[in-house]
């Protein structure tokens, strides 16, 4: 069987402090907050969704802000670097503005683009590059105008502890293509116009350690249920262990963990974000899967509360 994903669905992170965490990716950002949920397996702690307008697929990143959690350590087994895209031309724009809010970072070269390096407030290394391909987004929040917001993923770099073991996964289970190799990185591409770049550094990286500023996982699309069923049966095939598909309310889901040790997810593009709540009103309330709305007002009183709110530096 010979499959290929679109590229990238989500990326999963664990973070500390949920309101930090909304001003970072919704005040500094300016993505839309386009869920606020629950872990499904530890209802005391918010799942958060961040997209574009609509979360669609290749624009979502998503965060568990256990406020107790141990620091993280980057490293080998995780998703080293999380990319954004954003329209060409405004890079200027985002260097100004990450000045503006006093997040450090560094310009470096990769492939023959630009990119800004920098992390949020728990350590999470995060990179924005240009590129032409990729809707613009059609939200607008703060600072930052439609016409510089961010489309959506670039891609993200992996740090494999098996790079070679990674290569092959990323070409031959799912799919993509090598572009190229440029010093210490081997480039690999999907088919869509945004989370389909794939930078693997071709020298296995230490282990890192999980926990606050660092990814759990990163989760690859799948256009339905069909072809997810199919995608569970191709995985197996190619002699990995993936568990049972499991209902997310916004997609569905499988997971395995690849040989460089980096935890995968597949995950169907539909049924989306708009299935319990309005377009125009996502995020703006707590939405429970129907199996604990019984203890809602028990949930409720556990999570911190939280508002996407202007920030000063743009409020001036």
């Amino acid at each position: 069987m010979t499959k290929q994903t679109a590229g990238i669905h989500h990326i999963t992170a664990f973070v500390r402090n949920a309101q930090e965490n909304v001003d970072f990716y919704a005040g500094v950002l300016g993505l839309r907050l386009v869920k606020k949920t629950i872990n499904f397996d530890a209802p005391e702690v918010y799942h958060l969704y961040f997209g574009d307008q609509q979360g669609s697929p290749g624009t979502i990143i998503t965060f568990f802000p256990w406020a107790n959690s141990r620091k993280g350590r980057v490293g080998g087994g995780q998703v080293g670097i999380t990319s954004y895209v954003v329209p060409t031309g405004s890079l200027p724009f985002w260097e100004a503005r990450l000045q503006k809010f006093n997040v450090a970072y560094e310009t470096t070269v990769r492939f023959g683009e630009t990119y800004l390096q920098f992390e949020d407030r728990d350590g999470l290394k995060l990179e924005i590059v240009e590129r032409e391909a990729g809707a613009p987004s059609q939200w607008a929040f703060g600072g930052v105008p439609v016409d510089k917001a961010i489309k959506g993923f670039g891609g993200a770099v992996l740090y494999s502890t098996a790079p070679d073991k990674t290569a092959h996964l990323l070409e031959h289970v799912m799919g993509l293509r090598k572009v190229g190799q440029e010093g210490v990185y081997a480039r690999y591409q999907s088919t869509a116009d945004i989370g389909n770049v794939i930078d693997l550094p071709v020298q296995a990286v230490p282990h890192g350690t999980g926990g606050a500023g660092t990814v759990h996982h990163i989760a690859w699309r799948a256009a339905d249920d069909a072809e997810h069923a199919l995608w569970r049966e191709h995985v197996v095939q190619s002699g990995f262990h993936p568990t049972p598909i499991v209902d997310r309310q916004y997609f569905h889901a499988l997971y395995f963990r690849e040989e460089g040790g980096i935890l995968f997810e597949i995950a169907t593009d539909p049924p989306g974000f708009a299935r319990d709540e309005a377009p125009d009103a996502l995020g703006e309330e707590i939405k429970l899967p129907e199996w604990f709305e019984e203890h809602r007002g028990q949930i409720e009183a556990l999570l911190p509360p939280i508002q996407v709110r202007v920030l000063e530096e743009d409020a001036q």
